[in-house]
């Protein structure tokens, strides 16, 4: 089921990208990135109530606690940046560029989560670095 989401979320996140130009024309960019997060918290605080998770608050660790605030600060940064981004520039050239994550992700996990490489990850490395560039020259 997983890989449904993860398609979805690919989906979504293109919507996004088309939306957000569209949508953060004359305004700034920061402005249009804090209406866009308070979208995002109302809808994360409604699928916590719809499924009932709330009442797993109390039980959630100090370490969790502490790397899904650093997650969110993260999160909110990547934002911002991603909306001047598309403020200022073509979405054709700002979201593959973004997508280098993908390839910043899997090296992070290799250094801080011991992941290793495969063969077919680091072509896949390869493939996605060079495909971005190829797209944004």
């Amino acid at each position: 089921m997983w890989v449904v989401f993860a398609i979805l979320s690919s989906i979504f996140a293109a919507a996004t990208s088309i939306l957000a130009k569209i949508g953060i024309d004359d305004i700034d960019s920061n402005l249009a990135t804090a209406i866009r997060t308070v979208v995002v918290v109302v809808m994360a605080w409604g699928m916590v109530f719809i499924t009932n998770a709330q009442s797993g608050l109390t039980s959630i660790s100090r370490k969790s606690w502490i790397f899904l605030i650093l997650s969110g600060a993260a999160t909110g940064l990547s934002w911002l940046c991603y909306y001047k981004a598309l403020k200022d520039g073509a979405v054709s050239v700002v979201v593959p560029i973004d997508k280098l994550s993908v390839v910043i992700t899997m090296v992070f996990a290799a250094v801080f989560l011991h992941e290793q490489f495969t063969p077919k990850s680091i072509i896949g490395l390869v493939l996605i670095s060079v495909g971005t560039l190829l797209m944004v020259l």
